[in-house]
């Protein structure tokens, strides 16, 4: 396998799992895809904003320790992120509140730029920068996917300059469908939509492909749609066909479900 280099932008945060559940684990699409793509094998760095306070300094030797490069993570004013959720016995999560602190208004530096030019791939989680990342990447031929089911707003959502463009649909079959042909007649040339216990779809106005989920005894679906888009991607940039890169997402996302959180990690108590 070639090992390709890829860089997430955006969100992290710490999310708190309430009682019962107690305790609580690093997290946020960015900081997900990032290690989910270094645990594929992949080169993996990440570009985003903490807090000068403890949960900044857990986020980043947690992702060091996961082999992301973390020489692009900016500390600014403000706390870290933080997300309060609870877990219902399914397995669902709630989202009962969120403080980006200081991922809001993060925008790469000059520095930055240079350095994510230079990838294979750039993935974009919750960034509220008006869309100008991903533009000035696409403008000088980098290949960039954003999360649009994650993002900061609908001045953040277009998607002029995405290869790749992931939304979420819940479980609603017609929702997914109406969301990709919404994606792809907006000139994105490839739309995913992943569709919760129902699998996921994609699309790049030629082919259309499917796939259901993989059955696991699911302990926790935090993180399971940030694991699907890093599977997806290393697939789809490695040159899989489109049927192979949803089968690597449900294979990641089923992985995901089996433990709580984004990715494995020792939880701290609240």
């Amino acid at each position: 396998m070639r090992t390709l280099r890829f860089a997430a932008v955006g969100d992290n945060c710490i999310d708190r799992f309430r009682p019962p559940v107690g305790r609580s684990l690093v997290g946020g699409n960015a900081v997900n895809v990032a290690v989910q793509l270094s645990r594929l094998g992949h080169a993996s760095a990440y570009f985003g904003a903490v807090g000068a306070d403890a949960a900044g300094r857990r986020t980043r030797d947690l992702l060091a320790a996961n082999g992301v490069d973390v020489a692009h993570l900016r500390t600014r004013p403000g706390v870290t992120a933080h997300t309060e959720i609870d877990v219902l016995p399914s397995g669902e999560r709630v989202f009962a509140f969120e403080d980006f602190g200081a991922c809001a208004g993060y925008a790469p530096g000059p520095e930055d730029v240079v350095a994510l030019k230079a990838m294979d791939h750039v993935h974009i989680g919750w960034l509220d920068d008006g869309g100008a990342l991903r533009r000035t990447l696409a403008g000088a031929g980098v290949s960039v996917s954003q999360d649009l089911s994650v993002n900061a707003g609908p001045a953040h959502l277009g998607t002029d300059g995405l290869a790749i463009a992931f939304a979420s649909a819940g479980e609603d079959a017609a929702k997914a469908e109406a969301m990709l042909a919404r994606l792809l007649a907006a000139g994105v040339p490839l739309a995913v939509v992943t569709c919760g216990a129902k699998g996921a779809i994609a699309g790049d106005g030629r082919e259309r492909r499917s796939v259901g989920i993989r059955p696991v005894e699911v302990v926790d679906t935090t993180g399971a749609g940030d694991s699907f888009i890093a599977g997806f991607l290393a697939a789809r940039v490695a040159g899989r066909p489109l049927a192979g890169c949803l089968a690597a997402g449900r294979d990641a996302a089923a992985l995901a479900c089996t433990h709580v959180g984004g990715f494995p990690q020792a939880p701290q108590p609240l």
